[in-house]
């Protein structure tokens, strides 16, 4: 297993090159980008952009391991709104297009929300609406994930949607192709079951990992924090990445970035690297 770091986990909106250069100190092999509206990675960078970006991770020795996004919190692949669904494809297009130029070969998608509790005025879809748009989101989207080689990873997330491992791995191999996988998130299984089991169950099908911990008892976003402080049971997922030899990338995803790093936020990057290596030797 190769450990990598969500874009996200900074505090701080300092260049990227000095994100890559703090996560290379810090000991992570990776690091993973993000879509943005505004950003080093959004719908205006050119093709010259992203070699440029590419080039600073080669340089520093670091790999660029994903690309995720936060886009589809505002732009539900399965809304019933037709250019709401317009725009979420959109998102998926252009994230394929940028990993491509990147060299990253997996994107982090999320095919839909039924609902969504940190979204209170958000569209609330129907359960079997929502599978039926979400697939066909997926299955719009596989001509252009082939044609650039480019993974597509469903995440499990907190959309009340695809909420059980047996349902996410249903929604995978309908499609049939290595193309689609699960983009396996272990602290988001927590608030309704076990990352272990999905584990297990998923196997071969998880392209990629993110780490987070979590505690149970608060319930909420805020129930996020730093790894190995929260009700992850790490010795058991470790077993269970074991058993199913998912060799892959890691990475860390410390967001809604954890409050206690608000006047030193470099720190939280060496922690969740000191972290992530005891987790691995369990």
């Amino acid at each position: 297993m190769k450990k990598s770091l969500n874009i996200w986990s900074f505090y701080t909106t300092g260049d990227l090159n000095s994100k890559l250069a703090l996560a290379k100190e810090a000991g992570f092999e990776g690091l993973e980008l993000n879509l943005d509206e505004e950003g080093p990675v959004d719908f205006k960078c050119t093709p010259d952009d992203l070699s440029a970006i590419r080039k600073q991770a080669d340089s520093l020795g670091i790999a660029l391991t994903g690309l995720s996004t936060g886009l589809y919190w505002g732009a539900n692949a399965a809304s019933a709104n037709r250019e709401t669904r317009e725009k979420a494809s959109a998102i998926l297009s252009r994230q394929l297009q940028c990993a491509h130029q990147l060299g990253i070969d997996t994107v982090l998608v999320v095919p839909g929300t039924v609902g969504v509790d940190f979204i209170p005025s958000g569209e609330i879809v129907p359960y079997d609406l929502a599978y039926e748009r979400a697939t066909n989101f997926i299955q719009n989207a596989l001509p252009e994930a082939k044609k650039l080689n480019v993974k597509i990873a469903v995440e499990n997330v907190w959309n009340k949607f695809l909420t059980s491992p047996l349902e996410m791995r249903a929604f995978i191999d309908q499609f049939n192709t290595e193309y689609v996988g699960a983009y396996l998130d272990v602290g988001n299984t927590l608030s309704t079951g076990y990352p272990e089991h999905w584990i297990r169950i998923l196997g071969e099908k998880i392209l990629r990992v993110h780490f987070k911990d979590y505690r149970r008892a608060v319930g909420s976003v805020d129930g996020f924090c730093d790894l190995l402080s929260g009700d992850v049971n790490w010795k058991e997922v470790m077993q269970a990445f074991h058993d199913v030899k998912y060799s892959g990338w890691i990475a860390a995803e410390m967001i809604p970035p954890v409050p206690f790093y608000k006047y030193c936020p470099e720190v939280l990057i060496h922690n969740t690297s000191r972290a992530m290596s005891a987790i691995f030797c369990l």
